[in-house]
């Protein structure tokens, strides 16, 4: 009988390139878990965005369709988001985002009195408050609508 040296298990070179291939694996598989959940964070925030659009405009317009003339359009609409975003109080950087808003406001208006085609559009005049938003104020205008809940606690009685 021959004696040889028994080579470790841990060493045999198809074990060794199956515990690669399973640690590329897991390595592939934490990539995709990391991309699917930026994927995820980036639709939920563009769903998030996409309802307040909804929701601030569908509210403006109820809102404004009995104003009778331009101006009070406006007026309304500004205390419509006033409302909606919680200020009670002006200030200079709030008078200015209200004074870029007219335009989305004085185009809604266009739109339910009937006006064909109102130019801008409202989604044009929206989509130029969003862009003058971001570069103004270096962040989204949505983010506004953000309100912190503080955690109260259950009180069971």
């Amino acid at each position: 009988m021959t004696s040889t040296a028994a080579m470790p298990v841990s060493s045999l070179p198809f074990l060794v390139s199956l515990e690669a291939a399973a640690g590329h694996a897991e390595t592939a598989e934490a990539a995709f878990r990391r991309e699917a959940a930026q994927r995820i964070a980036a639709l939920e925030q563009e769903r998030a965005v996409a309802y307040r659009r909804l929701n601030l405009m569908r509210g403006l317009a109820e809102a404004m369709a009995g104003a009778d003339a331009e101006a009070s359009a406006v007026a309304i609409s500004f205390a419509v988001l006033r409302g909606k975003l919680g200020w009670h109080e002006d200030s200079e950087a709030r008078t200015e985002v209200l004074e870029k808003f007219a335009p989305v406001a004085q185009a809604l208006f266009r739109a339910l009195t009937g006006e064909d085609e109102p130019e801008p559009s409202p989604a044009v005049a929206l989509a130029a408050f969003e862009r003058w938003y971001v570069e103004a104020r270096r962040g989204p205008f949505w983010v506004l609508f953000d309100t912190y809940m503080p955690e109260t606690p259950l009180v069971d009685f």
